[in-house]
Formats: structure tokens, sequence, C-alpha cells
């Protein structure tokens, strides 16, 4: 049977339909009564927002990314990760004494069952026979990989992620411990930064400012700011250093930047001008 709450992505009558084909018994929770799904509803986080996250996904391709997830999400959560079960519960006065099961993967608790046909049991241990649970877990970690891209950056084509050979990601696996959680779903959400909400004071004499710079970079912000005052007899008051320096640390950044990753042409000529000497 199936029985789920009312909510109109269950209740409708694609949903209907197919049950009825496949004789399946189609129940569904009482209204306003969120906690008759509590078994399943827990597991909303226990897996899916473990192993999808929180980031909004819309689409034909992230539909396609998730279903490659979940097969083997399936697979992985019902055949190698264990789990205890609430056996009992005893209160005594304000103490409760719970009792839990032994871990055990619900592939083993359903095999155990004495309930479960021989055909059925049969069936799951040949599969489980075939998993690789290693191979599993770095299929799961590709498909988060382009679920969080797909996410963060909406790009307009995603080519097939290549497979990372086992033993390359075994090898990631033995220092996963020293950068915490290893699932890119669990990544922070990168914001884009808030914007200039006011004018910039500055804007007229930044071409100034920016040529001062790069003449002579060692000046502080304090001593490029009384150059703009000399220049710009009361139009730039005392206040406005603290705005300038944060300028000066933008500019500094980028100079940075320039000689250690990105050689300009004129570094390039004097290294062949030396070579060739």
């Amino acid at each position: 049977g199936l029985d789920t709450d009312n909510d109109t992505v269950f209740m409708n009558e694609t949903l209907k339909a197919y049950c009825d084909a496949a004789n399946i018994v189609f129940t569904r929770c009482r209204p306003y009564r969120k906690n008759d799904q509590a078994f399943v509803e827990q597991k909303n986080g226990a897996v899916v927002r473990r192993m999808v996250g929180y980031r909004r996904l819309e689409g034909l391709e992230a539909a396609k990314l998730l279903a490659e997830l979940y097969r083997s999400a399936r697979l992985f959560v019902n055949f190698f990760q264990p789990s205890f079960k609430l056996m009992a519960k005893q209160r005594d006065g304000a103490r409760v004494r719970k009792t839990y099961s032994a871990p055990a993967t619900p592939h083993q608790r359903l095999a155990a069952d004495a309930r479960t046909p021989d055909a059925i049991r049969h069936h799951l241990q040949e599969i489980y026979a075939a998993l690789d649970p290693v191979a599993l877990l770095r299929d799961i970690r590709g498909a988060q990989e382009r679920l969080a891209a797909l996410a963060d950056t909406q790009p307009i084509a995603h080519p097939a992620a290549a497979s990372q050979p086992i033993d390359l990601f075994l090898a990631s696996l033995r220092t996963a411990w020293k950068d915490g959680a290893m699932r890119p779903t669990d990544r922070p959400i990168v914001k884009a930064k808030r914007g200039r909400r006011r004018p910039d004071p500055l804007i007229r004499a930044t071409l100034d400012l920016r040529k001062w710079f790069e003449a002579e970079p060692w000046r502080t912000g304090s001593e490029l700011l009384s150059r703009l005052q000399a220049e710009y007899p009361g139009a730039y008051p005392n206040k406005l250093l603290r705005t300038l320096q944060r300028r000066l640390k933008s500019w500094r950044s980028e100079q940075a930047n320039a000689l250690l990753f990105v050689p300009t042409e004129e570094t390039l000529l004097g290294h062949e001008v030396t070579t060739t000497q």
C-alpha cells in the first residue's frame, strides 16, 4: 500500500491511476494531522536533506540528476547504512528509558523477517553481492557535485562529468575527515555581495587616484587624501579616509594577483631578452 499526506504532489489522478494499474492500495492521512506521517517524514532529514541539501532545484536537467542521485543513494542506504530502531520506551516519572535494537541495514531487517518470501530474499542477496559501496559513494558524490553546480550557477549546458577512478576516490576518502563534511550539497550557498546603495563619493577623482596609486603604490590613504584635498579644495573631507583606504586595499589586491598569476607582456618580454642575452 501507499499512504501519503494531502499534498497535491501525491493526491492527483496520475498517481491514483498508477496505483490502480499496479494493484497498490492508495490511502491518505487525516487532514491537518502532520504527525500521521512521522515515520516517513523523519527520512526527509536523515536521507533526503543529507543527500540533496536545501538548494532550490528546477527544470528537467535537475530532475535527471536527482533521479541519478536517488538511483545510487537508494542502494547505498538500503544495503550499506545501518540504523537503530526503537524497540521499547518506558517512563519512570520524568525519566524515559528507551531500548533500541542492534544496528542493521534495511536489507538485513527484511532478510531476517520471517514474513519475507524466499524468492524475494534470494533476489535481494543477488543484488547485494553485485554492489560496490565505494563505487556507489563515488557516483553519489559526482551527482551531488553537478546538482550543487546547477543550483548555484545555472549554466546553459552541463557536460557529463567524467567518472573518477576508484583509486583516486579512495585516496580522497583517507583525508576526508580533515575537511569535515564531504557532501558537495553541504557547502554553504554563496550569496551575491550587496551592491553599493549610496553614490560613490570618489567617482570623479577615481581616475586621478588610480593614476597616483600606480605611479607610487607605497603611498598611504592619508597621503593620497591630502593630495586630493590639495587638488580639489573643499570637495573631499577627512571622513572619506576609510572609503579611500578600502579602495586602496582592493587595488593592491588586484595588483598582487596580477603579479603572481597573470604575467604582463612587459614581464614576458624582459624574460625573453634576458634569456637571449
